[in-house]
């Protein structure tokens, strides 16, 4: 059977042993796991629930990197601790979302891009005043 192999035990009897298969490819499907050991399983409606996970955040990944939450005038004390806070959640999202896309499952990848594609359309202009002299609380994310 394709996955398990027999393997010697202790007193020499060979016992099979169950080896799970990581996709390395990017495949299409439901059967997959995202995140988590075993989630969201073989389950259609997980599997719709992770893809809706995914969704909302990246679109909460796109928002916190383009809108302003510290109002000018505020504490720097105050103010640089409310942007480091930003910033750790702004990347620990993002790594999930890394992480979720590392399933090599397509339909993840789609939600992901749709994802942040919409989210960056929420915080674009075209919803906001213009504010020429401002800029946003967080640099933009860069690798290198």
């Amino acid at each position: 059977m394709e996955g398990m192999a027999p393997s010697p035990s202790s007193n020499g009897a060979m016992t099979t042993v169950h080896k799970k298969m990581t996709h390395m490819t990017f495949f299409w499907g439901k059967e997959a796991e995202i995140l988590f050991e075993n989630w969201p399983g073989d389950n259609g409606n997980m599997y719709a629930l992770a893809l809706i996970f995914v969704f909302v955040l990246t679109v909460v990944v796109e928002l916190l990197s383009r809108t302003r939450f510290i109002k000018p005038g505020t504490n720097h004390v105050f103010a640089g601790l409310i942007q480091t806070l930003l910033h750790l959640l702004r990347v620990g999202l993002s790594y999930l979302a890394m992480l979720a896309v590392m399933s090599f499952n397509g339909g993840v990848l789609l939600v992901a891009v749709f994802g942040h594609a919409l989210g960056f359309f929420l915080s674009s202009r075209v919803f906001q005043k213009p504010h020429y002299d401002e800029g946003y609380d967080l640099p933009p994310m860069s690798c290198c």
